[in-house]
């Protein structure tokens, strides 16, 4: 695979909804994964962990959680979770970075899945509780998102979406 510039793979990314039902060999979910590993976070606290499901009945039980048949027909669903005692707290306000940590962790995975010609979604609208039994987490582990992971059926998957000029997203020294 040829190479792209990181803006050329930031302006092509996109949400995948429909996947390939083709194995995703282990070497890619293991470069995913590392880039994930390599993601920024506060104070380097890293307290993110990743939930591999490969299994079909695993990935069907998480149709209860995320009411989506797309979503566990993908071949590989990967779930970041925090520990936010493990996380970075901003003194001034008590802030805990956990969720941004687990946030830029799915981010550069999501990245790499692209660079490596995968799809993934984020997912954010599941129901924690029913994921959490599923996954058996324990007291104290959250999940941020889950994301499927596959070969795209570019066929069945809709363009890129639009968005906001800079011009609307850009202040200059304070907002307004």
């Amino acid at each position: 695979m040829a190479k792209t510039s990181f803006q050329e793979l930031a302006e092509t990314r996109r949400s995948v909804r429909a996947y390939k039902p083709d194995a995703v060999p282990e070497e890619l979910v293991q470069q995913v994964l590392e880039t994930g590993r390599l993601a920024p976070s506060a104070c380097n606290k890293q307290p993110w962990r990743f939930i591999v499901v490969r299994s079909e009945t695993t990935r069907r039980a998480l149709g209860a959680a995320y009411a989506r048949e797309w979503f566990w027909k993908a071949p590989v669903v990967i779930a970041v979770c925090i520990l936010p005692k493990e996380a970075w707290v901003r003194s001034f306000d008590g802030k805990n970075y956990a969720m941004v940590d687990g946030a830029l962790a799915m981010d550069h995975m999501q990245l790499a899945a692209a660079e490596l010609g995968l799809g993934t979604c984020w997912i954010g609208a599941f129901d924690p509780a029913a994921a959490g039994e599923i996954l058996n987490l324990p007291d104290g582990v959250e999940i941020v998102g889950m994301t499927p992971l596959g070969f795209p059926d570019v066929e069945a998957n809709p363009r890129l979406r639009s968005r906001r000029p800079l011009g609307e997203t850009v202040m200059k020294e304070r907002w307004g």
